[in-house]
């Protein structure tokens, strides 16, 4: 009876403790739910106006209710139609090439951590990770002093005599979404290689050591061992690319956009922000955000039921 009695004190008592650690690791999560409440959900609550003819300052209780009006203009009216039609074309060619080009954190991270230098690899982090921390004003700021029909390259080919005229790098509509991809790329390829460099860190030694015993060299080392230990890390980071195949961000094309790459460089998130606020039409803007936020999870629930399917793995 008493070792009963001090195995059901023992067994509360383990109980409580781990509840006890639950507790305190909720209390640890509790302000990033809090965040992501205020700053993920709760503005949700604006898709309201993509049913009203909201006109600021007038209040929102104020404005006509006009139900579906502003999601059949989408599908009705020829202008918008090709004018979205454009805009999805240059949101999928941006989002496809940057799914391309997806793999070059990887292969980077995997160069970098084959630099035996330390101060060298040290050093090439740093300056290509950067970038990440400087703003697309910035970015654009420093394009203008290089790229600009005045700027440094321009000036440098005309005084080498190579051209006799400026080259328009900047305000033409000619490669448009390259040059956004290598601007893009300039900026996110060091710190896209971060987790990389951690998964790499994570790998066992004794991987490494048993493919030496096999014979193998450093670069059969490095496709049998180092990428397919990296791979999981890859399908997670394309899956969530992936249904952010129609969020491709707007600092980076609002600063490079101008009037002569209008066309090509207004990408799904920059034609919301220009339809609501340079038209001043913002139930209109809400009710294209709406549906790209409701395609965004579908295509999310899409990518997770696929690689369950085809993987066994799955991110939800």
């Amino acid at each position: 009876m008493r070792r009963a009695a001090r195995k059901a004190e023992k067994l509360s008592k383990q109980q409580s403790d781990r509840r006890r650690h639950g507790f305190k690791l909720f209390l640890l999560i509790s302000p990033f739910l809090i965040l992501s409440v205020l700053f993920s959900y709760l503005p949700l609550f604006g898709w309201i106006y993509a049913f009203y003819d909201y006109q600021p300052p007038i209040p929102l209780s104020q404005s006509e209710f006009v139900g579906l009006q502003w999601f059949k203009m989408m599908v009705q009216n020829p202008a918008q139609l090709q004018t979205i039609g454009q805009v999805l074309i240059n949101t999928f060619a941006m989002s496809g090439l940057n799914i391309l080009t997806s793999f070059f954190p990887l292969f980077f991270a995997i160069a970098l951590n084959e630099i035996r230098a330390k101060w060298f690899r040290n050093l090439i982090q740093t300056l290509t990770t950067l970038p990440n921390f400087i703003s697309w004003v910035l970015v654009y700021a420093v394009a203008f002093a290089m790229f600009s029909t005045t700027g440094m390259f321009n000036e440098l080919l005309q005084n080498l005599h190579i051209i006799s005229e400026p080259i328009k790098f900047l305000d033409s509509d000619s490669h448009t979404w390259l040059k956004m991809l290598l601007w893009g790329l300039w900026k996110g390829l060091g710190w896209g290689s971060i987790m990389y460099l951690a998964g790499i860190a994570g790998i066992d030694p004794e991987l490494y050591e048993a493919a030496q015993v096999d014979g193998a060299n450093r670069f059969q080392q490095i496709i049998h061992v180092t990428i397919p230990q990296l791979l999981p890390t890859y399908f997670v980071l394309l899956m969530l690319s992936i249904s952010n195949f129609l969020n491709n961000g707007m600092d980076q094309y609002f600063v490079f956009q101008n009037a002569f790459n209008t066309k090509h460089i207004q990408v799904l998130d920059l034609y919301v922000y220009n339809v609501g606020m340079g038209n001043n039409s913002l139930s209109y803007a809400t009710a294209i955000s709406m549906l790209k936020s409701l395609v965004s999870v579908g295509l999310l629930i899409v990518v997770n039921w696929l690689s369950k399917r085809t993987r066994g793995v799955s991110i939800v």
